[in-house]
């Protein structure tokens, strides 16, 4: 998540920023992120970007919001 953030700010800089979403647009991608969606918002910054980016990656999409205790965690 954090590369694709990169990717479209570094776009929009650069002048490709249409040509990167049109990109992603036919992409069949798997997006993961362990900052819930809700949050995405605040770390990106810049509301108009957030939207076009959650308008583009869930248009189509299905997600998947995981909860509960880290499966990670070794148990005693």
């Amino acid at each position: 998540m954090n590369r694709l953030i990169e990717k479209v700010t570094l776009s929009k800089l650069d002048g490709s920023y249409i040509k990167l979403l049109n990109h992603l647009e036919r992409q069949t991608l798997i997006i993961t992120s362990q900052l819930p969606v809700v949050k995405w918002y605040e770390y990106i910054d810049d509301p108009t970007l957030t939207d076009t980016m959650m308008d583009r990656l869930t248009a189509n999409a299905s997600r998947i919001e995981l909860k509960g205790e880290s499966r990670r965690r070794k148990k005693q």
